[in-house]
């Protein structure tokens, strides 16, 4: 008997195997029009058992048929980003630093992005008492969330903006050294490094270069980005106020590389009023003690990443009368440790529950009692809103990463899925409307990159000392400019990226529909875009217009670099008329009454950033080891409408009764 006449008769004696997958069939396969599975009482017929041998039913019973569509695949996400890889190979021509970058990526790749995943699917959960009834308070987070701690720490995702060894970005004709540590590289680099060409001047940025790491790292880190940013927030306020005690054991745990003393912390200023409002919205009180010290009693509606070894929070020191100081005089910033007593308990902390979220839910975020809560005063009596501002400029930046790193690791998912992908006889690579909506994606993505990364150049230049003042006012101005428009644009392209795959972009076993779910938070975390659009208005403002002199200085130099570059003449052309119409605008809102500027302080925030994102694309397009992609992308970015706030201002819309807006939201007339 032959070897297939022997499986084939050992199929119709015993039951079920999958033949179909061993014996190829001589003839196609047939179209089953109905259940093969034998109806309940009824034995499947001789007849039946022979076709379903042959391979010709491949749906019986637990059969589910030979296809299935392969899944994209998450490749090195350095090594898959020219952009990112142009623009270091431009700003930071280092082969150290990016081979600790490709590293980096392939370790997120391979392993990191699993980790990211187990923090999804195995959330926190409080466990309010122990089993003998004792109040505990312990938020249970998963191992992979401690991985990512560690991890951070090791590869100095906060450290590195803090270590300043690399101080100026300057080439002088000096060497310096580097070594490894770890896992990572750490680099120990004088003032100055050796340039072989020539004598140049050229700033080494940390901070560009730690916000690249993060870039790689916060897709795939379950959310662990939002403990790092008020970490970095935090480390940036202990260092604008003074490294001293009681706060110096503090800093250097937070800007540490070591897993074992590596502290987070929290951010605890929400309270049940409002979120943005800190001012009218924060009722804590603080109550003096003899030793100089203050015990914290209030109610925190909303803490992130509760699980945090320390936090910074806003609070109302009362007078021997009890008294406070209403409005953001009387609001002082407040260091407090997350301890716990000898019984277990915290001290001074009551965990009401877990937020539940739409998104972020890796992440531990909590209501809190203060009852007690034991704390040092940091700023000033009265002073704690403005010394809270660096802090909101750091997670404003790291926001503004996390967004453009949704954008880009969706579509890279995106494109890797459509070398996969059959559809209508072709890959999706091959049908053309497929790829211009990935095209579409690409250009938004690439902008954001390039706006995060020059105001992280411009971050960087301030800490090294050596920001001219023209620098600080488009720092100022940009980081929200930065946070809103990132942050309204990741859950467009985010969406989109979904749609790409189908239906298997709204299934939530293949992780995508959570990268949406967490991009959402992006608009509403450290300010939502009108309250952002507001503080556009607020820098102008207090400013005395300066921050719009340095925008608009900078931005014509940049296109002036390219006014000899024929191939990106439309570009130029369309930024440049976009910056005349908003000169313009500027011009016209300057005569008018502030609620003029108010209405249409949303449209002027995205037209500043439409208009900058279009000049450093044409900028990065003119660098001499440009691709033809970069400038593809800067001509299809200054295809859109650049300035729409001169458009809605030629239609009158700032003009407009503001009772009619209001009428036609609350419209409960009937008609007919």
């Amino acid at each position: 008997m032959s070897v297939s006449s022997a499986l084939l008769s050992r199929r119709v004696a015993g039951g079920s195997c999958r033949l179909w997958c061993v014996i190829p069939s001589p003839r196609p396969l047939i179209h089953v029009r109905s259940a093969s599975v034998a109806e309940p009482g009824r034995r499947r017929s001789n007849e039946e058992q022979l076709w379903e041998a042959a391979g010709y039913l491949p749906f019986t019973r637990a059969r589910i048929g030979p296809f299935f569509q392969e899944n994209p695949v998450l490749k090195n996400p350095f090594v898959e980003d020219a952009l990112l890889r142009g623009y270091l190979k431009r700003h930071i021509p280092q082969e150290v630093i990016l081979s600790d970058l490709c590293a980096f990526g392939e370790h997120v790749a391979k392993e990191v992005d699993g980790w990211g995943r187990e923090c999804e699917v195995n959330p926190p959960r409080l466990v309010h008492f122990d089993p003998w009834g004792r109040r505990v308070d312990h938020i249970v987070t998963s191992h992979a969330w401690k991985r990512m701690k560690d991890l951070s720490a090791q590869e100095g995702i906060v450290a590195i903006g803090y270590e300043r060894s690399f101080g100026e970005w300057r080439l002088e004709d000096r060497c310096t050294s580097f070594f490894r540590f770890s896992s990572c590289v750490l680099f120990h680099f004088s003032n100055v490094f050796l340039s072989s060409s020539k004598k140049c001047m050229y700033v080494f940025p940390s901070r560009v270069y730690q916000m690249s790491k993060l870039y790689l790292f916060s897709p795939s880190s379950g959310l662990y980005t939002c403990p790092l940013a008020m970490t970095d927030g935090a480390a940036k306020v202990i260092q604008s106020l003074g490294v001293s005690w009681p706060v110096e054991d503090a800093y250097s745990r937070l800007t540490t590389r070591h897993p074992e003393r590596f502290w987070t912390s929290g951010q605890w200023m929400t309270e049940r009023q409002g979120g943005s409002d800190v001012a009218s919205g924060t009722e804590t009180v603080a109550v003096p003690q003899t030793d100089g010290s203050y015990k914290l009693h209030g109610f925190k509606w909303f803490t992130s990443a509760t699980d945090a070894d320390m936090t910074l929070t806003l609070a109302r020191v009362q007078d021997k009368t009890g008294a406070t100081i209403p409005g953001s005089k009387g609001l002082s910033l407040f260091y407090a440790e997350v301890s716990r007593d000898e019984d277990g308990r915290l001290r001074g902390i009551e965990v009401q529950r877990l937020k539940d979220k739409l998104g972020t839910r890796q992440m531990p975020t909590a209501e809190l009692l203060l009852d007690g809560l034991p704390a040092r005063r940091l700023s000033e009596e009265g002073r704690g809103v403005s010394s809270i501002a660096n802090m909101l400029t750091i997670t404003r930046i790291h926001n503004s990463v996390s967004a453009a790193a949704a954008m880009r690791r969706v579509l890279q998912l995106a494109r890797d899925y459509a070398t996969r992908r059959t559809a209508f006889g072709k890959l999706l690579k091959d049908h053309p409307l497929h790829m211009q909506t990935l095209a579409r994606m690409e250009v938004e993505s690439r902008g954001a990159f390039l706006l995060v990364m020059d105001v992280c150049r411009l971050l960087g230049r301030e800490e090294s000392g050596v920001a001219t003042e023209h620098d600080a006012h488009l720092l100022r101005l940009l980081t929200p400019v930065v946070k809103l428009y990132t942050g309204k644009q990741a859950v467009a392209v985010v969406s989109e990226g979904l749609e790409s795959f189908g239906g298997q972009g709204y299934i939530e076993d293949t992780g995508l529909p959570g990268i949406l779910r967490d991009a959402q938070v992006l608009s509403i975390w450290e300010g939502t875009t009108n309250v952002l659009s507001l503080d556009v208005l607020r820098c102008v403002a207090r400013s005395s217009g300066m921050v719009l002199h340095a925008y608009f200085s900078h931005t014509k130099s940049l296109l002036a670099g390219a006014s000899s570059v024929s191939s990106l003449a439309p570009a130029v052309t369309a930024v440049g008329g976009a910056l005349c119409e908003l000169e313009e605008f500027v011009q016209v809102a300057a005569t008018r009454a502030p609620s003029y500027l108010e209405l249409a302080a949303r449209d002027l925030a995205y037209s500043l950033a439409r208009i900058y994102t279009g000049a450093l694309l044409i900028d990065h397009a003119c660098w001499k080891g440009a691709s033809p992609s970069d400038t593809y992308a800067a001509l299809r970015w200054c295809e859109q409408d650049l300035c729409p706030v001169a458009r809605n201002q030629r239609r009158g819309h700032y003009d407009s009764n503001t009772s009619l807006d209001a009428a036609l939201v609350f419209d409960q007339s009937i008609q007919g």
